[in-house]
């Protein structure tokens, strides 16, 4: 079945794309064309780690203004080692099943599958031991 990006040009199927600044080295996310921290303008585009820590979670069990996919679903802070933290999807809806410091991995989320069929995915993170 074809899918598609929830919005173009924040992650690959493998990990998010965030920006580094070649004035002060700081990474961030999404990727933009200043620098949110010392307002360079020599922003490379990069690939971030695919893992990370979980930092907070909760589970979102009523559906958002607009949303057309399930519920319940998690969503939390990742950090990521090059020291941003990024709010997310998490895959696991059980905020018992979680625990600060978790180490977590990049994965696809559907969100709703179009009219045409094709699926439509987001970032999310999922417990790196599978849980």
């Amino acid at each position: 079945m074809p899918s598609r990006p929830v919005q173009e040009g924040l992650f690959t199927d493998r990990r998010l794309v965030g920006g580094r600044c070649g004035a002060c080295g700081h990474h961030h996310f999404p990727a933009a064309a200043i620098c949110p921290y010392c307002g360079a303008v020599e922003i490379t585009r990069v690939e971030l780690s695919e893992t990370g820590t979980l930092w907070g979670w909760t589970a979102v069990t009523a559906a958002p203004p607009g949303y057309e996919g399930d519920v319940p679903f998690g969503f939390g802070v990742v950090e990521l080692p090059e020291g941003l933290r990024v709010i997310s999807r998490i895959e696991e809806a059980d905020p018992a099943r979680l625990s600060f410091g978790a180490p977590v991995r990049f994965a696809l989320a559907p969100l709703r599958t179009d009219d045409d069929g094709t699926d439509v995915v987001t970032y999310a993170f999922a417990p790196a031991d599978g849980t």
